[in-house]
């Protein structure tokens, strides 16, 4: 699979140029850009680079064309695989988004310099931005562009104090719905050789409850938050205080310890917000370190 879409776009015209199948008409610049979804610098890089190797030509009337001196049709070349660059650039964007949003910065991202800059179309940027919007991490704002959305600890205690509230109503709904064999797949997620956290107990018993109005205020609230506290907790020392938090909730739930899992869960939520204040402070110290 190619690591980056210049080397994509040139594999895919080397093994599609001897026959046509699946390009445009017209091999221009400006329409092999619209055909890949993506903005002019990875094309004219791939089409540059198969002129310097007698693939393509460049005509007069600034057309492109297989070369003469090209392998034959015969050869077997199969296009290749796309590779996952819109998962990439909404993983670096989440992240620069975030900072900025952790540094209570409410800018503005420029779609036109932002598709250049990961060498994709403006369609294709906007599809991620869509979904960051979704997220919450952006905000959309008609004739003005994508804001970030500025981070505000008065609006994050808020949120934490009726997530608990709500989460715990959850745990509550979920008791007659809970499977032993998916606390324990959870609990054995959580242990210290774990090779990661696994996060999945909040879904869980918030799907188990089957109260749409808490699915509801979660889809709608809580995936800014989430996101922000996954990025905001990566050190290995606070990922294995909130696992060993799970396993406190969980071993509760397994031994039907309701009152312990309430208290559990209650103390864990709680906990995120010095997570996020750490960060702040760091991120604060480091802005002030610079000349």
């Amino acid at each position: 699979m190619p690591d980056t879409i210049t080397e994509f776009v040139k594999q895919d015209l080397k093994a599609r140029l001897p026959t046509g199948v699946g390009l445009p008409s017209k091999l221009t610049l400006v329409a092999l850009s619209e055909h890949y979804q993506v903005s002019l610098t990875p094309v004219r890089i791939a089409v540059r680079e198969l002129v310097d190797e007698q693939v393509l030509v460049k005509e007069a009337n600034g057309r492109m064309a297989l070369h003469p001196a090209a392998r034959p049709a015969d050869e077997d070349l199969s296009p290749p695989t796309r590779p996952a660059l819109a998962q990439r650039i909404e993983a670096t964007l989440t992240a620069e988004i975030l900072r900025q949003s952790l540094r209570g910065e409410a800018e503005y991202l420029r779609e036109e310099a932002t598709a250049e800059r990961f060498g994709i179309g403006r369609t294709a940027l906007r599809q991620v931005l869509n979904r960051l919007a979704g997220q919450g991490l952006l905000d959309h704002l008609p004739r003005r562009g994508w804001r970030v959305r500025p981070f505000d600890e008065g609006e994050m205690i808020a949120y934490l104090q009726v997530r608990e509230g709500l989460e715990l109503k959850a745990l509550d709904l979920a008791r007659p719905h809970l499977d032993r064999a998916d606390l324990r797949r959870m609990l054995r997620g959580n242990e210290r050789n774990a090779p990661r956290l696994d996060n999945d107990l909040h879904r869980y018993l918030i799907e188990k409850a089957g109260n749409r109005y808490i699915r509801d205020f979660f889809g709608r609230h809580g995936i800014y938050y989430a996101t922000l506290f996954d990025y905001a907790a990566p050190a290995t020392n606070v990922v294995k205080a909130m696992a060993r938090q799970h396993r406190t909730i969980l071993r509760a739930l397994l031994a039907e310890n309701w009152k312990g899992a309430r208290k559990a869960l209650a103390h864990h939520i709680r906990s995120q917000r010095p997570v996020v204040l750490r960060l702040l402070q760091e991120i604060g110290q480091s802005r002030a370190e610079k000349p």
